[in-house]
C-alpha cells in the first residue's frame, strides 16, 4: 500500500521553511507553546485551557515546578509523553517482519494464518473445513500481521512508519496501540461479512488505513492544510478499487474505525476523556464483534 508523509503548513513553493521542535530539532511542526511562543511537536504538545504549553512551560506554570500535573506533562490525547515516541511503532514494525521472515521459510503456515471465511480443505486426510466460521477466529488477527510479498510488505510497513510515528506521539502509547489493533480488526471483520467465504486475505493494511483516517482527523484537530491529506487518501482509494488482488473490504474497514477512533480519541472534552475514548473504541470493537458473529451465524 503506497502511504506518503502527511503534508505541514508550509505553502507549497512558497520559500519559507517550516519550524522545527525546539526539543527535537529533526521533527517538523506548525504548532507554537502559547506561553513563550516556542514550536513543539505532537510528542511535546500539553493540553492547556487555550491551546497547547511545551513541557517546559508546564512546569513553570506550577511556581515550584514540584506540581502532579506539571511532573506529568500529557499528549493531545492526554497519554504519557514518552522518551521514545516511536516505540510501539518500532514493536509493530518488528513484529511484521519477523512473521514475514517465518513464513518466507515455512510457506505452509500462509494457509494456517490467512482470514478465511469458511473453506474445505482436502489436504489432513480425510479433509477437513477450516476458516474463521469454523471457530478458528485467531485468523482475524494473525492476518493482520501476515504478508507474502516483498512489495506488499514495503508499502505497509513504510505507510506504518510513516503515519505510525506522529500519530503515537501525539495519542500516547495505549491510545495508539489500541486504534492500531481495532482498525485491523474492523477491516478484517468487513472482509469476512462480505468477500466471499473462502477468498483468502493478508496484510496490515487495514491497520494501516485506520492510522490513515486518524491523521486526517489529527490534522484537522491541529489545522494543518487538509488538502495534502486528502489528495493522498482519495489517490489511495483509487488504487484500493482498481488494482487487482487488493481486499478494498480491509482498507474501507480500517479507515472508517480509525476515523471513528481518532475522533473521539482528540475531540473528547478533557473532563470526561477518558470515558469518551474508551467508548469510541468499545464501539468499534463491539461493531466488529457483532458484524464477525452475525456472520458465522449465516455461514454456519
Amino acid at each position: 500500500m503506497d502511504q506518503q508523509p502527511p503534508g505541514d503548513r508550509a505553502a507549497a513553493g512558497s520559500g519559507v521553511p517550516t519550524p522545527t521542535c525546539y526539543r527535537h530539532p529533526d521533527r517538523e511542526t506548525g504548532i507554537s507553546c502559547t506561553r513563550c511562543g516556542r514550536p513543539i511537536c505532537p510528542a511535546c504538545m500539553v493540553s492547556a485551557s487555550v491551546g497547547f504549553q511545551c513541557p517546559d512551560c508546564v512546569r513553570q506554570g506550577s511556581g515550584t515546578g514540584h506540581h502532579p500535573a506539571a511532573a506529568r506533562p500529557r499528549t493531545l490525547a492526554g497519554g504519557s509523553v514518552a522518551a521514545d515516541p516511536r516505540l510501539v511503532t518500532k514493536i509493530l514494525v518488528g513484529i511484521n517482519l519477523a512473521v514475514f521472515l517465518l513464513v518466507s521459510v515455512r510457506p505452509a503456515l500462509v494457509g494456517d494464518l490467512t482470514l478465511l471465511g469458511l473453506a474445505w480443505d482436502p489436504s489432513p486426510p480425510p479433509g477437513s473445513v477450516e476458516g474463521v466460521a469454523e471457530g478458528q477466529w485467531y485468523r482475524l488477527v494473525t492476518s493482520m500481521f501476515l504478508h507474502q510479498e516483498v512489495v506488499h510488505i514495503a508499502f505497509n510497513m513504510l505507510g506504518l512508519w510513516w503515519l505510525g510515528g506522529q500519530l503515537e506521539a501525539a495519542l500516547g502509547r495505549s491510545r495508539y496501540l489500541a486504534l492500531y489493533l481495532l482498525s485491523g480488526l474492523a477491516g478484517s471483520a468487513l472482509t469476512y461479512l462480505i468477500a466471499a467465504p473462502n477468498q483468502g486475505s493478508l496484510g496490515a493494511s487495514g491497520a494501516v488505513y485506520g492510522l490513515f483516517g486518524a491523521t486526517a482527523v489529527l490534522m484537522r484537530r491541529m489545522n494543518y492544510d487538509m488538502r495534502p491529506v486528502l489528495v493522498l487518501l482519495a489517490i489511495n482509494m483509487v488504487f484500493t478499487f482498481t488494482w487487482g488482488g487488493i481486499a478494498w473490504e480491509a482498507h474501507v474497514g480500517g479507515l472508517i474505525a480509525g476515523v471513528v477512533i481518532a475522533i473521539g480519541m482528540v475531540h473528547a472534552p478533557r473532563e470526561r476523556r477518558t470515558a469518551v475514548q474508551v467508548g469510541a473504541c468499545a464501539l468499534v470493537l463491539l461493531a466488529s464483534i457483532g458484524i464477525i458473529v452475525a456472520r458465522t451465524m449465516s455461514l454456519t
